[in-house]
């Protein structure tokens, strides 16, 4: 089938090939005969064989070398698919003489029209590195590039490529941090992850800690007075901590991730904030992880011991869901077990009563590991929180009448750690647990009780003797663990009651100085040597007592998860609790906040105003300042002033006075207070004036379509105070600069009063605007207009909303030209739709009419009367668009929109059905 010439054959052929690939058969023998299709002309096979490839050239790479120069000519195709399944096929072909080549193919991909040709060069920049290191620079200067895109699609991919090549570059990230704080919410989820994370890295380095007050006042020095934590507090009421704008835009962009359905994304928000948050805000996170723990076991066991972290520290945020980490019957062990930890960390007087009413119905279990997991939880609980402690010792108490040996076992080994805080106050707990030793079998219990013994001998003189001779008896029986405790108990009855233990004790250490083991031996020597008094006894035989006996703190029950917080949560070492491979260490806070100018990004100019009109002011209140230098800067050429907003935190921009102007009016004042009289005369005289809009930023929004010299309301009348503004597109071409699109604005002078409304002619403006092609949420515009005589500054704030049809110039083309160029642009740069044409729209002059108003396309000629062609390019990249309209009978109909720019052409289409459906 593969040797076909019908496509079709190849075709069925390919989809069996990938489905026996996709149930994990090997296909590696097919290579040969599937490799020769990859010149095939349709595009269908050529996709299938490309997947084919990926899977299998690194591991035939000679049959894959043999076909390279068919890779490279499928790096020009016209389709952005074959474009990227070429890319990854070479990138998976391991073979070092092809490095050039594919680094060439990566940077020609990375400036390709199509963002997801540029994804896929990102996904190769990892694999390029780990063939030849060497290629780091060239590779860094890709990485740069494509930091800078803005598409969403591309965003994550290439983060991981520098996460992957040059993680200590950290100043490519400066100047896209805050457009990949802005994108964030839209990049696909796993691009997500990877970005959080190292912005949390990022943010470590650039940000001061925000809970570095609560830290240094939660640790008082020993000898400290109360004056030195009176200075303190004045110093911090002196220097309060202001939390960075940028370290603020993190924080809130990635909140609204916490609802997110992927489970990954919703914990590297929740670790971001854990480690960048304040303290104050860290527990929103809370709701979110709880949530996680419906989710599948998986799941739940990376999300809890993420959680059993928390608590150690922000034991606070999950206290309300303490009922939320209560342990069903279904639970894994594992699962269980975590749950325990979080619930052991979460108790406090309050809430422990509760707790252990819990634990006595786990103990109840037919699951042994997690019985002996809940008695280990109730001795935590007991060491941890005072009132309680002899409750649970009871408790345990009870528990060694068990019938389930493991359970005594377990309930020993913790009593044994609870005794030794009090074991004055519980001598007969160890006089129960010495009569014990008779039943219990498991050798870490038999070894507890008699290191309890022997301890706290003291207090039971008269059955610890009993207990040696019991055990002397089974000693060659005991297991190692068992032996080694008998051996010290002997000794430390030997120093506190030699006479009746004696002759035990030399027996029992000539039966350990047989022993197969050999720590059983040369501690039974060891012991003979320290106790029994020969002359060749060491100067160590006088302080026996002191070691043997010597008084021993009480062990302290920790969290295994005390200290873990050092790994980055959500991370692969935080859940082995060792460092893997791969790993970075999450950065220290510094000490001082590093420049934060680096992340500003100068901005070139998005609008600009051309243009001078020349009008009568007849009562001389309001001066509309005519060209002039703003911000030290000035275009002489064409007297015009262009404003600039900041594109990466999206703030817009900002009235700007002219100092020049504010001089002129304080020399009129002056004069003013001298002549009165030549004052008045000159408020009698016409005056000339040159008008000029000064900085008006573009707000670029998804808006509905606006039809051809439609006028929109810029300024409403009462909004400006006497003055409304109106504009319209013009559709002409604007001399001045020819990537701008014409705007013709109209002021109209609405005032009614003498004193506080604006006097002047009706105005017309001509005016360049400089857009993008991408939409993009913005800021308002700000005009700025002064009253000559209360000095006082009028800021309009408003906003100009092109329709996506107005950013388009319409070009001439043939019926052959609009035929290649649109066969150039299929794939994912065509849009297709159906609809149903309005009852007034079914004829061809209607349709002609309805699409010239909603977009500046030009009519391409067409042999049919049942098509309508129109051809235009972006006004800024000239990219190319091409719209068809075929009628079909009873009023249907289909709308084609080919463009490079996706976004463009996506939107270019609701605007046009909208048109014809109305």
């Amino acid at each position: 089938m593969l040797d076909s010439n019908k496509d079709s054959l190849k075709l069925e052929a390919m989809k069996r090939i990938v489905a026996m690939i996709a149930r994990g058969k090997n296909a590696s023998d097919l290579f040969p005969a599937v490799v020769k299709n990859v010149a095939c002309k349709n595009i269908e096979v050529k996709k299938l064989v490309y997947v084919y490839l990926v899977r299998y050239a690194e591991e035939q790479q000679d049959l894959a070398l043999l076909s390279i120069s068919t890779f490279q000519r499928g790096l020009k195709d016209p389709n952005q698919l074959i474009r990227a399944s070429a890319l990854r096929v070479l990138s998976s072909i391991r073979v070092t003489i092809i490095v050039p080549i594919m680094m060439l193919a990566i940077k020609e991909a990375a400036s390709d029209m199509s963002p997801y040709v540029r994804k896929t060069a990102a996904h190769a920049i990892p694999k390029l590195y780990s063939l030849d290191p060497e290629q780091k620079d060239q590779l860094i200067e890709v990485i740069e590039k494509l930091l800078a895109d803005k598409t969403t699609l591309v965003a994550g991919s290439v983060v991981m490529a520098f996460e992957e090549v040059c993680p200590e570059r950290i100043d490519l990230i400066h100047k896209n941090y805050r457009k990949l704080c802005n994108l964030l919410i839209d990049v696909e989820e796993w691009g997500q992850v990877v970005i959080i994370n190292m912005l949390t890295r990022y943010a470590r380095t650039q940000f001061l800690n925000p809970n570095i007050n609560e830290g240094s006042g939660g640790d008082k020095t020993f000898y400290g007075s109360d004056e030195d934590e009176d200075e303190d507090e004045e110093e911090k009421e002196k220097n309060p901590y202001v939390m960075d704008p940028d370290h603020r835009l993190l924080l809130r962009n990635t909140k609204p991730l916490l609802q997110s359905r992927n489970a990954a994304v919703v914990m590297a928000v929740a670790q971001l904030y854990f480690h960048l948050a304040p303290k104050a805000e860290v527990g929103v996170i809370a709701k979110a992880l709880v949530r996680l723990l419906r989710s599948h076991s998986e799941v739940q066991y990376v999300v809890l011991q993420n959680v059993a972290t928390m608590t150690i520290k922000r034991r606070g945020m999950f206290e309300p869901y303490l009922k939320s980490f209560y342990i069903r019957s279904t639970d894994p062990t594992q699962i269980k077990v975590l749950k325990l930890e979080v619930l052991t960390n979460l108790a406090n007087e309050t809430n422990i009563s509760t707790i252990l009413r819990e634990f006595q119905t786990y103990i109840k279990s037919m699951d042994k590991d997690f019985v002996a997991a809940t008695i280990q939880a109730i001795g935590r609980c007991a060491t941890n929180i005072g009132e309680v402690r002899d409750t649970c010792l009871n408790g345990l108490v009870q528990l060694l009448s068990n019938r389930d040996e493991l359970v005594v076992a377990e309930s020993v080994v913790v009593i044994k750690k609870l005794l030794q805080m009090q074991p004055e106050k519980h001598s007969d707990i160890i006089k129960h647990m010495a009569k014990l030793t008779d039943n219990i079998q498991v050798p870490m219990a038999r070894a507890s009780i008699l290191w309890l013994i022997g301890e706290y001998c003291e207090h039971v003189p008269k059955i610890a003797p009993d207990v040696l001779r019991k055990m002397a008896k089974s000693f060659t029986n005991e297991e190692d663990i068992v032996k080694l405790q008998i051996i010290n108990l002997a000794a430390k009855l030997y120093l506190t009651n030699s006479k009746q233990t004696k002759l035990l004790t030399q027996y029992v250490l000539n039966l350990a100085k047989y022993d197969q083991n050999y720590d059983i031996r040369d501690r039974a020597r060891f012991i003979r040597q320290l106790i029994v008094p020969t002359e060749k006894s060491g100067a160590l035989s006088k302080y026996a007592k002191k070691l043997f006996l010597a008084l021993k703190p009480a062990p302290v029950l920790e969290s295994p998860f005390k200290d873990r917080d050092h790994f980055q949560l959500g991370s692969l070492s935080h859940l082995l609790n060792a460092k893997a491979g791969g790993y970075q260490e999450l950065p220290d806070w510094p000490e001082a906040a590093p420049d934060p100018s680096v992340r500003n990004v100068e901005v070139k100019d998005s609008v600009r105003a051309v243009g001078t009109v020349t009008f009568r002011d007849t009562g001389g209140l309001w001066d509309l300042q005519g060209p002039q230098k703003v911000e030290g800067k000035s275009d002489s050429a064409s007297g015009s002033e262009s404003g600039s907003g900041s594109e990466e935190s999206g703030s817009g921009s900002e009235s700007v006075e002219s100092e020049e102007g504010s001089e002129s009016e304080e020399e009129e004042e002056d004069e003013e207070e001298k002549n009165k009289k030549k004052k008045k005369k000159e408020l009698k005289k016409p005056v000339q004036e040159t008008l000029t809009i000064l900085h008006l930023v573009l707000c670029l929004q998804t808006i509905a379509p606006s039809s051809a010299l439609k006028n929109y309301e810029l300024l409403h009348r009462i909004t400006g105070e006497g003055l409304s503004v109106e504009y319209c597109f013009s559709r002409q071409p604007f001399s001045p600069d020819a990537n701008m699109v014409a705007v013709q604005m109209q002021f109209t002078n609405n005032a009614t009063s003498d004193t506080k409304n604006l006097h002047m002619e009706d105005v017309k403006l001509q005016s360049g605007m400089r857009v993008k092609e991408f939409p993009e949420i913005g800021d308002i515009n700000v005009a700025v207009i002064k009253n000559k005589r209360s000095r006082s500054c009028s800021k309009f704030f408003v906003s100009i909303q092109p329709p996506v049809g107005e950013l388009m110039r319409p070009i001439f083309l043939t019926e052959n030209e609009f035929k290649k160029e649109q066969g150039q642009l299929m794939g994912m740069n065509e849009i297709t739709e159906k609809l149903t044409l309005d009852a007034k729209c079914r004829n061809e002059h209607a349709i002609v009419q309805r699409v010239t108003t909603a977009a500046n396309l030009s009519r391409v000629p067409c042999g049919s009367d049942k098509e309508c062609r129109f051809a235009g390019r972006t006004v800024t990249s000239s990219s190319l668009v091409l719209v068809t309209v075929a009628t079909k009978e009873e009023g249907a109909a289909q709308l084609t929109v080919n463009c490079e720019k996706m976004l463009i052409g996506t939107m270019l289409v609701k605007d046009i059905l909208l048109a014809l459906t109305q």
